[in-house]
């Protein structure tokens, strides 16, 4: 059978489950509520619709102008069940004991880790108890889970923050800013030797990049060079396959040329990118080219296929080519903790000193499931991370600056069941409160069955592009950041879809005045008010809105689970 067959069969499913009828135009109960920016308000929908977009969607799922196709999000390209690794070690032969708080425990975890990794790779567990932690807790090598005995059991008390541990962390685009506001974390998943570099380069103060090619972005070398493709192809054509093998992990990386034709492409084309003046956007610039990790599915002759669809175009002007990275932490995770940093004042804003929480970084196929971080500045990380799942995680405590960040280049990770609680004291004057934040070209990213108290789905501009939240219940008061020289607040096919806005907040929810060809299915009625944004690109943004002024009557409720269906 095609691929085209299969998916066919699968759409029709799909269509049973979320409508109760076969799919077609009799699928729906009635019109879908469809108007542009700037229309009023569509009539509410009828309990169970199904959106004109979503029929549209699955005729043609990988090359939908609007919608991303996010089905493959996550680890394992989307799969339901987490990796369960055998048990080799536990903290307490290490020296780790949960007493009265006054021991340091982190040298016995960090050791215990360390024998997991020697040994190839299996779970160290923490039992019950409060560990107290003087120092950050590194997973750097492959296939190493730390697992403690459920997130209301174990927990590591941390009491230094990681300017305390490591040094302070300037900006590498200057000012006076601390990188700790959106890097680092007290348990920090990278490899050993990249997370060595970085540490070396912060205490050196030659602020570095943070991604899969190095400090300097010069780590990699070219496998080969590939021909041109179209968004959503499986397979591509390469020069010389003979570097490339099933399994492998490799960068597909494209590069902008003069024009910024790639950012253009990445905005949706036409006449608004085109005219928008990209030339000044410094820290953009500084994100390409994009780098895209992906696992080699196939090698036939000098065709390749991949573990995902292509998430762009491939054009020539671009020179796209798969390159080599530097070594990825693969099959880790965390698991069943709460990571509880002593209390202080939530810092002012972007100079955090890093009460940081969990953090994945070049990493791929990674996750996190049921822990909370308590009392931190920033919640979960995602730094160059791609194809990582968070699931049952919670953000509690004093009050965040970024509860979540995605950033430089984090691509295809899903968060889910995830929840940011009230803070439990008032923000102090001159900090910041985000919420679930994505940016740096990061792209087919999906946020899932969230629980936001407070927040907002904050963008940092930095052109992201091609993400999903979904499902999600928020009380919108958070508000977003972002240098002008970062450029758009977002690119193409941004998704928001069954929201449920508690105060009835506009700003980063309805999304159809603001992000071109994207889609916002399913909100509530929502008002502007704080922080107003005006639109990037000119002229028409080919943004769609439907079923507006309705939630959970939309079908299908969560579009991450649907399009895992197909």
């Amino acid at each position: 059978m095609t691929r085209r067959t299969l998916l066919g069969s699968a759409t029709a499913v799909v269509a049973v489950a979320v409508t109760g009828a076969a799919a077609g135009p009799a699928a729906a109960t009635g019109q879908a509520a469809t108007t542009t920016a700037g229309s009023p308000p569509s009539t509410p929908a009828r309990h169970g619709e199904v959106p004109a977009i979503w029929r549209e969607f699955t005729r043609s799922p990988f090359t939908h102008p609007q919608i991303p196709y996010v089905g493959r999000a996550g680890l394992g390209g989307g799969a339901a069940r987490l990796p369960r690794r055998r048990v080799v070690t536990d903290v307490r032969h290490h020296g780790a004991f949960a007493a009265d708080g006054t021991t340091d425990c982190a040298p016995a975890i960090n050791r215990a880790i360390a024998a997991a990794g020697r040994a190839g790779g299996g779970t160290v567990t923490i039992p019950p108890g409060t560990y107290r932690i003087d120092d950050l807790i590194r997973i750097g090598h492959s296939n190493v889970v730390l697992r403690g005995a459920g997130s209301g059991r174990t927990t590591l008390y941390a009491t230094k923050n990681l300017t305390e541990l490591i040094g302070a962390y300037g900006s590498r685009y200057g000012g006076d800013k601390s990188s700790w506001s959106w890097a680092g974390g007290l348990i920090w998943l990278a490899p050993t030797a990249r997370l060595d570099s970085l540490v070396d380069a912060i205490r050196a103060k030659a602020w570095p990049f943070e991604g899969w090619t190095g400090n300097t972005r010069d780590a990699w070398q070219t496998l080969t060079t590939v021909e041109p493709a179209r968004q959503g192809s499986w397979t591509v054509t390469v020069a010389d396959a003979s570097g490339l093998r099933p399994g492998a992990l490799v960068l597909l990386r494209l590069a902008d040329d003069a024009d910024h034709t790639l950012l253009e492409h990445m905005s949706g084309g036409g006449p608004g990118p085109e005219a928008y003046y990209w030339d000044d956007k410094t820290k953009l610039t500084s994100y390409v080219p994009y780098e895209w990790p992906v696992r080699v599915a196939r090698v036939r002759g000098r065709r390749v296929t991949l573990e995902r669809p292509l998430p762009l175009d491939v054009r020539t002007e671009w020179d796209p080519r798969l390159t080599t990275h530097v070594e990825e932490l693969t099959g880790s995770g965390v698991e069943g903790l709460t990571l509880e940093a002593v209390e202080t004042p939530q810092s002012p804003h972007l100079l955090d000193k890093g009460y940081n929480g969990v953090v994945l970084q070049c990493a791929y196929d990674c996750w996190v499931d049921d822990v909370t971080v308590r009392h931190v500045d920033n919640g979960f990380g995602l730094v160059a991370a791609s194809a990582c799942t968070l699931r049952r995680t919670r953000v509690a405590g004093r009050g965040s600056h970024h509860p979540y960040f995605c950033r430089e280049g984090s691509h295809d990770n899903l968060i889910e069941d995830f929840t940011i609680e009230e803070r439990t004291v008032p923000a102090p004057a001159g900090t910041q409160l985000h919420g679930i934040n994505v940016e740096g070209l990061s792209s087919y990213n999906v946020w899932s069955r969230g629980d936001m108290r407070m927040g907002t789905f904050d963008s940092h501009r930095g052109l992201p592009f091609a993400n999903v939240r979904t499902d999600i219940t928020v009380d919108n008061d958070g508000r977003h950041g972002g240098d002008a020289s970062a450029g758009p607040l977002f690119g193409a096919r941004f998704t928001h879809w069954n929201i449920r806005v508690t105060n009835g907040r506009a700003g980063l929810m309805k999304i159809d005045g603001l992000a071109p060809y994207s889609a916002t299915v399913g909100v509530n009625e929502v008002t502007e008010f704080d922080q107003i944004d005006v639109p990037d690109f000119t002229g028409d943004l080919h943004a769609r809105l439907e079923l507006y002024g309705t939630t959970d009557a939309v079908r299908p409720r969560n579009l991450y689970e649907a399009q895992r269906g197909l």
